[in-house]
């Protein structure tokens, strides 16, 4: 049995070394280099669109989750609006919950009350499951415990209450 399959292996060997090569235009699977010019129909040696060839290298690469990711950062104005994205700005994405910091207290109001309105705007513009929560918070408020002259205790009681 072990010779029959010899015999086959090595006649199948024999007649695709006496057969010519043919080019299948496209250079693939010869393992040679087209050489000439290309014709008239679409070649792999032409030029591509640059948008094309990205779009392919994110597909290969599995990049396409980070690029949208950075979508909703790098065009906020344009995936919640004008208006909105003049008042507020993402801090931070981490698994799926966005961080959104608003300009005031009243303008971080609002917003949680459109949270449901901007999941949708935000998977329509960059996808679903990108953005799956908003953690929508006011301004930072300051902070007392810097400084040259910090006393250690509770704070200010008289001015604060």
């Amino acid at each position: 049995m072990a010779r029959a399959v010899l015999d086959a292996a090595l006649a199948k060997r024999r007649s695709a070394q006496q057969a010519p090569r043919r080019r299948t235009g496209d250079g693939e699977g010869t393992g040679r280099r087209l050489r000439g010019y290309s014709g008239p129909g679409p070649d792999p040696r032409d030029p591509q669109l640059f948008g094309v060839m990205l779009e392919r290298i994110m597909k290969q690469r599995g990049w396409q989750k980070p690029a949208a990711e950075a979508k909703v950062f790098g065009a906020w104005e344009k995936v919640v609006g004008p208006d909105v994205a003049k008042h507020s700005r993402p801090l931070k994405l981490d698994a799926g919950v966005l961080t959104v910091e608003a300009e005031s207290t009243a303008w971080a109001t609002q917003l949680r009350m459109l949270a449901g309105n901007l999941l949708k705007r935000i998977a329509a513009e960059v996808g679903h499951n990108v953005v799956t929560k908003l953690n929508i918070h006011g301004p930072a408020a300051p902070s007392w415990n810097k400084g040259p002259r910090r006393v250690q205790g509770r704070g200010p009681r008289d001015t604060y209450g």
